[in-house]
């Protein structure tokens, strides 16, 4: 027997959990062939069978969680094994694992009894009174009273007894919940725990500022068809973040550190996630080198790091090692918001939506494009006053990006 092993599935990642059986007990593997997929919060790896065989045991099962070392399952390379088929892979075409638990039905709350008939009340006999009343609400016929009618039966005046239209009661449908339960993937879980991880593991805060926009924007309008005939690329807002992030980390080094055991481990280099939203969810590849960058550099590296995440071609190189993270909400509309810390990070900054507001310049009102900033930190590594300086930094060079070119 050959046992399946977990590999090293990459940087500070020392567990994962079983996303999905390729391939079913009994069934016949090629060496190199994908036999399992493994979830960690970063990326999907699979697990390739080591020789040609039948694959004889699943020792864990969908939704279990892994560590690197385990034996997954056990491949017999004297067995031939059956082909390969959609049933009894299983989820390799997309249909439950057996040993997956199938999803819960919607469940539906039972239909509400119709409320019981008001309760008749004790006849009341007058000679003004042309019909007996049996409550305050309905004559003897069933007829709804108007207000004035329920006022002159209190009252013992008599009712006006004429002809009226017979009212029909309105039917009211019952009101029907209903819920869908739906249970989280292996990545969903994943990334809550490494989320609460990163909140019970750090003393984190977050601080907000304010940047007005107009001169990148008067910038980027300025030469952005030149910048896109030059160097293929569009002139976006991101690199522009990406650059004054660069420099002020290089100013307030606390922001671009980590803690490990008892030490804290200041990076002397400029790795930077940026976060990226795909269908499975939100993943931070890691873009290199940021401090050597040109801006057209930093935009052609972002489009590659988001097609690739896209179509789910990142490995873990791509996703490990970053030294600061930038997370843009306002593309989706976000005017404001508090990062999460990328752990082991001590900060991540915040972008949100641009949105003409009127601010005061000098003794005049001015409505001008505006953006929250937000930095989230680390309080064990950076002071309150560091983190404002910080963020004023990133203000000051987006509102006055001709900075960045000089470096001052």
């Amino acid at each position: 027997m050959q046992d399946l092993l977990v590999p090293t599935l990459g940087e500070s990642i020392t567990e994962a959990v079983v996303g999905k059986w390729l391939i079913g007990v009994g069934q016949h593997v090629d060496a190199d062939e994908p036999v399992v997929d493994l979830e960690t919060d970063k990326i999907t790896i699979s697990v390739h069978a080591p020789v040609a065989g039948a694959l004889s045991k699943q020792t864990f099962e969908v939704g279990d969680t892994v560590r690197v070392g385990d034996v997954i399952g056990m491949i017999d390379p004297a067995a031939q094994g059956k082909p390969a088929t959609a049933s009894a892979a299983g989820s390799a075409a997309g249909g439950p694992t057996p040993s997956a638990a199938p999803a819960a039905a919607p469940t539906q709350a039972p239909t509400p009894a119709p409320a019981a008939a008001p309760a008749t009340a004790k006849a009341t006999s007058s000679a003004n009174v042309a019909t007996a009343v049996t409550t305050l609400e309905r004559d003897a016929s069933g007829r709804v009273l108007s207000p004035s009618e329920r006022r002159s039966i209190r009252e013992g005046k008599p009712l006006d007894t004429g002809a009226r239209p017979q009212l029909r009661p309105v039917e009211v449908a019952p009101l029907v919940q209903t819920e869908e339960v739906v249970p989280m993937s292996p990545l969903r879980r994943r990334i809550a725990e490494r989320l609460v991880q990163a909140q019970q593991s750090s003393a984190s805060l977050t601080t907000f500022n304010e940047v007005d926009m107009s001169a990148i924007m008067e910038m980027r309008s300025l030469y952005k068809d030149e910048f896109l005939s030059t160097h293929g690329v569009k002139l976006g807002f991101m690199s522009f973040a990406v650059k004054a992030a660069v420099e002020a980390l290089k100013l307030f080094p606390g922001v671009n550190a980590e803690v490990r055991d008892s030490a804290i481990v200041y990076k002397k280099f400029y790795d930077l996630g940026i976060a990226v939203g795909t269908d499975r969810g939100l993943v931070v590849p890691v873009l290199r080198s940021c401090d050597t960058r040109s801006f057209a550099q930093v935009e052609q590296g972002i489009i590659d790091m988001a097609a690739k995440a896209r179509t789910n071609k990142l490995v873990l190189a791509d996703l490990t090692g970053g030294t600061f993270t930038i997370t843009n909400g306002g593309i989706y509309g976000s005017m404001m918001s508090t990062p999460l810390l990328n752990f082991p990070q001590t900060g991540i900054l915040g972008l949100h939506n641009i949105v003409n507001r009127p601010i005061a310049i000098g003794k005049e009102v001015h409505v001008r494009p505006m953006m929250y900033l937000a930095l989230t930190y680390d309080h064990r590594v950076v002071d309150g006053k560091e983190a404002v300086q910080f963020l004023v930094a990133i203000k000051e060079r987006m509102e006055n990006p001709q900075r960045m070119l000089f470096g001052v």
